[in-house]
């Protein structure tokens, strides 16, 4: 028995598993992030509570219906989310709503959402489809590469005029990762990741507040109530924290002095109130979550799954990793929230429809039958039967044939 039939199902519990877990512990974290501001500005100690179990229990449903959508539909619609979430993109230019100097979100007047998390589903959708129909059809890059530069390209861009250079560099990496499985030579390989290493530091350069959180990250002390206030109060939670915190719900911060506690920054209110053992716990669940869905990847011998896949793993994962290297000053502050685990609708629903297609496309049920293998010859040129194929008498048995190597040299 394979893999995929035998050991894999474990797996796959594994990663629904961890999802629930940073899910089920985010909405703990986010009521205690959030309480104390929502008494005083909402009237309301539930407020953030009560709209994230609204965000869970929705992303919940969307996992579940993702798991469900056979393979076959996954691959078709790659093309349908990419250009959709373009022309959200370009619609938040028109009626966006603005919040922390960017405007990155839409108002459907229940709820906002943010366009650039399902952008990041279509480049990575359609870079997959490409990549699995060339391996498919071998052809020249050149072919391709047009495809390929409007898929990311496009999208990249409106998301870096919303601003948001956090979340497009999160594109180009999960990007990345997928040309890396999905066999790219190398040289492409070297190219690609030559042109992301150049184009960072102007991009940094290109935009004055992008130049002042990095200035604000290599020295925050130099403005601590400007530039490098945000990150002093969150290693100051850290530091409050110690071992094993404050205790859930003690935090400090929280009242005011933490800005976007319950979003971009609850990492340090789990730091100050669950201690290095709280944040080394959500660090080991995302570190279960890449190696579930990795392996899941892996192991998936349809190759569109597999670059989908890989490539919904590390673009969740990667982002995990930015929030937490921001939050804990091992690099600039971006903006991107921490996967199931900030507050946030558009994250929420987002995160958990992928785990949702990653369930998908390697669940293995639209795949084809294994080839039945020919019975082998002996040296006479007369078929004989494998050793599982045999008569209920025990003789040998070849298929829809009730006899063995006696009965056709009888005939011959």
């Amino acid at each position: 028995m394979s893999a995929e039939t035998n050991d894999l199902p474990g797996t796959r519990y594994l990663l629904l598993g961890v999802t629930l877990f940073l899910a089920l512990g985010g909405l703990v974290m986010v009521f205690s992030a959030s309480s104390a501001a929502d008494i005083v500005q909402k009237g309301d100690a539930l407020y953030h509570l009560k709209h994230q179990a609204l965000y869970v229990a929705v992303g919940i449903a969307a996992l579940l219906v993702c798991s469900r959508i056979p393979r076959r539909l996954v691959g078709a619609a790659g093309w349908w989310v990419l250009l959709g979430s373009d022309a959200l993109l370009s619609l938040v230019f028109v009626t966006g709503v603005g919040k922390y100097g960017a405007t990155r979100w839409l108002d459907l007047g229940f709820t906002t959402i943010q366009p650039s998390e399902f952008a990041k589903l279509g480049c990575v959708m359609v870079m997959a489809q490409i990549l699995a129909d060339r391996q498919a059809h071998p052809r020249p890059l050149k072919k391709d590469l047009p495809k390929m530069l409007f898929a990311v390209g496009v999208p990249f861009i409106l998301v870096m005029a919303q601003p948001d250079m956090g979340t497009a560099v999160s594109i180009l990496l999960a990007v990345f990762f997928v040309l890396v499985i999905g066999g790219l030579q190398m040289r492409w390989l070297v190219a690609t990741a030559a042109a992301m290493l150049v184009a960072l530091p102007v991009l940094v350069f290109e935009q004055s507040y992008r130049l002042t959180r990095l200035l604000g990250f290599l020295d925050p002390g130099s403005d601590p109530q400007g530039k490098g206030y945000q990150i002093l109060q969150a290693k100051l939670a850290f530091g409050s924290g110690g071992l094993f915190g404050l205790g859930l719900g003690m935090s400090r911060q929280k009242f005011f002095y933490l800005p976007a506690a319950h979003t971009d920054f609850i990492f340090a209110i789990i730091g100050e109130e669950l201690g290095l053992l709280g944040t080394l716990t959500v660090v080991g669940a995302f570190a279960v979550m890449c190696y579930a869905g990795v392996r899941l990847a892996l192991a998936t011998r349809d190759t569109y799954g597999r670059l989908l896949a890989g490539g919904l793993t590390v673009m969740i994962v990667t982002s995990a990793a930015i929030n937490m290297a921001s939050v804990t000053g091992l690099m600039p502050v971006t903006g991107i929230p921490l996967p199931l685990v900030s507050f946030g609708g558009s994250s929420m629903l987002f995160t958990m429809g992928c785990i949702g297609l990653i369930l998908s496309v390697t669940s293995g049920r639209d795949r084809a039958p294994a080839r039945t293998r020919p019975p082998a010859v002996d040296g006479e040129g007369i078929a004989v039967a494998r050793t599982s194929e045999r008569r209920r008498d025990g003789g040998p048995r070849l298929s829809g044939i009730d006899g063995g190597r006696a009965d056709l040299r009888r005939r011959a």
